[in-house]
């Protein structure tokens, strides 16, 4: 039987080869799949002229090569064909393909009608979901932080990048690994937090999730962290502002979060950001893009400009007296392709007469062009340059995705306070008043695709209720009509109809208008019009539970102060208002913890956990203390913390720690608890944090239910950058604080490094 069956098989297989597609023949050399990509990269290079060079460092529009309708290109323009020309492009951006038969004809035309068959590179956005049309959209990245849950991230990843692949697509400009340790800058909601270990895991499980196990899969696109480097802390908040900070400094927290996806997850992506460190503007920084990113770290992908960025260095930062001088300093630097910077025959004639004047080697140029090729082989697109259009039907927004949308919405939400266990929403709660107007919000967060519509709070509630709780709904403003009139109406119908309900969920945060990329602010108080509604409603003496729809911490001292219950969702993609009814209807019990300190005044900014010793935030005028503390979340249930192990009591330099606790369920319900690990070092030869972040898991458990939690901490993570530039292990002490948030712990052991 073996041998007919093997024989059966060795058929099947003949059959199978029998039908593949006959390879083209093979020309020249970077044509041989079978040779390595170094030797295919250095021999197209040869074959190359300026020009062609040059092109491969440009991108084009989606509107140059497609027929768009409005966001999403509709279908191919013989426009590409002008566009593409004989001698090739580098990416297309901005096209969001509705069908891959789309990519597909445009690739055709750069692969059979160029001098060199070079394919394009498709790139798009997708930082929580591709922003395609229709396409799965999961929480904001700093919602997906608050779950604590890498295996959770990494899906997600996998799944955004399948979505893509399927599309032609074969580059996410994403993940964004900025700490975000100014929450006035618009842009915290696409981040992972504020903590270097925090944002480094769930960066390393995002660029993983979305390079898969190898960048010429089906479902597997190309991941570009961004933004590099140090960016999110600009001067004020203010987007694209200078960030001054010192290199040991720069190294310890915000490089680190960065190195980690290049060494770890592998990362073949780097976009250099819009602003300058130290006087350096990034684009132009050979320390950064040469020195760190390549010969520290072994990086050997491409560096793609943000959104005209070397145009900034002319205009804005003015290190540059024109066009071919820029373009000049930022590929010297280490940089490698225009985001837009200059329009293509002014970007070809610069880097030309760069190149003729000597501000610009040849040597430069072709480290750039390689780089480009190099991930362009990686993505098997020389190979397999055309997609299978039937994958969009068997991969795109599927019942499997959404469940695992539904899970990180369900998973990142945070319940900040629940005083006298008002939630979740009991039996004896036979009527809701649902109040204001996000509470109607279809929001999904900041880049995805403004069409596409996620489930309101609102609608939400009234589905999940149940026929013995009855929904109603009062805006209690509105953001348009902002005269005092329409805006006293609006909180006395609200108010009458809390005053006839058993209870009011008052759904606050920020208008569209307030959050997102460009949308600073200078004072992180609730809008006028939300502080008199919750006043209103405070006043009819009924209970209040508060939802957050926001994307950044806001001070908002009134309502931790006054109101029992306060839930903080962030925006949650497209199944968020579901997720947010089961956590108030008590159906999922919030294990969600801060992944950013919330300050109670903007004047206590910048104010991040891990901060140095003599950072007191002392004032005249206000609490030294955070409003709510990193790692913060309450649960409907209750967890004990015991019996702290730490083996062995000292290591070598190079040794490994054991820590466990254990954590017993000690509420009626079951939950789970997110534990976290905090180190100090007690004594260094520079000043380090007075604790930071160094493990953390989840652990489900039943009421009356034990479990033990353990970490193994390599002594990689107490490395510091001593006064030499030196990244060491020193001896000494280092406290073991293990707890809830970073200022609930509960249980404090030590260990020592001889």
């Amino acid at each position: 039987m073996k041998k007919k069956y093997a024989g059966a098989l060795a058929i099947l297989i003949a059959t199978f080869c029998s039908f593949e597609t006959p390879r083209k023949p093979v020309k020249y050399p970077y044509q041989n799949a079978a040779s390595s990509i170094e030797k295919r990269v250095a021999d197209l290079l040869s074959r190359m002229t300026v020009s062609e060079k040059i092109r491969q460092l440009d991108m084009y529009y989606g509107h140059e090569v497609a027929n768009m309708k409005g966001h999403e290109a509709e279908s191919y323009s013989d426009s590409a064909k002008i566009s593409i020309g004989t001698e090739g492009i580098g990416s297309v951006h901005d096209l969001y393909p509705l069908t891959a038969d789309i990519t597909n004809q445009i690739q055709r035309y750069a692969v059979e009608h160029t001098r060199l068959g070079i394919p394009v590179l498709f790139i798009e956005e997708g930082l929580h979901g591709y922003s395609g049309l229709g396409s799965t959209s999961f929480p904001v990245p700093m919602a997906l932080a608050g779950t604590w849950d890498t295996t959770l991230v990494h899906q997600t990843g996998r799944i955004i990048a399948t979505e893509m692949r399927a599309h032609g697509v074969a580059m996410v400009l994403g993940p964004v690994l900025c700490l975000p340790r100014d929450p006035r800058w618009g842009r915290v909601e696409e981040t992972y937090g504020e903590d270097p270990y925090l944002a480094a895991a769930n960066g390393v499980a995002m660029v993983k999730g979305l390079q898969g196990r190898k960048l010429s899969d089906y479902d597997a696109v190309l991941a570009e962290p961004k933004h590099f480097a140090v960016h999110g802390i600009p001067e004020a908040g203010s987007n694209t502002a200078p960030v001054n900070m010192g290199e040991r400094e720069a190294r310890s927290s915000f490089l680190y979060v960065f190195e980690k996806a290049v060494k770890e997850a592998h990362a073949m992506g780097i976009m250099a950001a819009y602003s300058e460190l130290d006087g350096i503007p990034c684009v132009d920084n050979k320390w950064l893009l040469k020195d760190v990113l390549r010969k520290e770290w072994g990086f050997n992908g491409f560096v793609l400009s943000d959104l005209g960025a070397i145009r900034m260095s002319l205009n804005n930062h003015q290190i540059a007296a024109n066009p071919a001088d820029a373009i000049a300093q930022t590929l010297t630097a280490g940089l490698d392709m225009q985001f837009y910077d200059f329009p293509h025959r002014e970007f070809l004639s610069a880097i030309k007469k760069a190149v003729a004047t000597k501000q610009l080697s040849m040597a430069e140029l072709d480290r750039a062009v390689s780089d480009v090729l190099r991930v362009k082989f990686m993505l098997g697109l020389f190979d397999h340059p055309y997609v299978d259009e039937s994958l969009i039907k068997k991969v795109y927004h599927t019942e499997a995705s959404r469940a695992v949308a539904l899970k990180a919405a369900q998973e990142g939400i945070s319940l900040l306070k629940n005083d006298g266990n008002i939630l979740p929403l009991g039996s004896n709660v036979h009527s809701v008043a649902v109040v204001g107007p996000l509470a109607e919000s279809t929001y999904l967060g900041g880049y995805a695709n403004e069409n596409s519509k996620g489930i309101a709070i609102l609608d939400a509630l009234k589905q999940k209720a149940g026929a013995d709780m009855k929904i109603t709904f009062e805006p209690g403003y509105d953001p348009k009509d902002t005269s005092a009139a329409a805006q006293t109406a609006h909180i006395e119908k609200a108010a009458d109809l809390v005053n006839k309900s058993d209870m009011a969920v008052v759904v606050l945060g920020e208008d569209i208008g307030e959050v997102g990329e460009g949308k600073d602010r200078a004072n992180l108080d609730l809008n006028n019009r939300q502080t008199r509604l919750i006043d209103a409603i405070q006043k009819t003496g009924k209970p209040i539970a508060v939802v957050m729809f926001n994307g950044r911490p806001l001070s908002i001292n009134g309502l931790a102060k006054n109101v029992p219950a306060i839930v903080e969702s962030w925006f949650l993609g497209e199944t968020g208002g579901l997720a947010i009814a089961d956590v108030l209807l008590g159906k999922i019990n919030p294990s969600g913890k801060l992944p950013m300190t919330f300050p109670r005044s903007t004047g206590q900014i910048p104010y991040y956990y891990n901060h140095k010793p003599t950072s007191g935030h002392i004032y005249v005028d206000e609490k030294n203390t955070p409003l709510f503390p990193f790692g913060h979340g309450l649960s409907y249930t209750t967890f004990a913390y015991s019996d702290l192990k730490i083996s062995p009591a000292s290591i070598p330099v190079n040794g490994l720690v054991n820590i466990s606790v254990t954590v017993k369920n000690t509420g009626k319900v079951e939950g789970t608890e997110v534990v976290q690990l905090y180190i100090r070092d007690v004594i260094a030869s520079v000043t380090t944090p007075v604790k930071a972040l160094k493990g953390f898991n989840r652990i489900g458990l039943k009421p009356g239910e034990s479990g033990t939690v353990q970490f193994k901490l390599s002594t990689d993570e107490l490395k510091l950058w001593n006064r030499q530039m030196k990244q060491v292990v020193e001896p000494g002490e280092f406290k073991v604080m293990v707890g809830s948030s970073s200022d609930d712990i509960r249980q404090k052991g030590s260990f020592w490094v001889k």
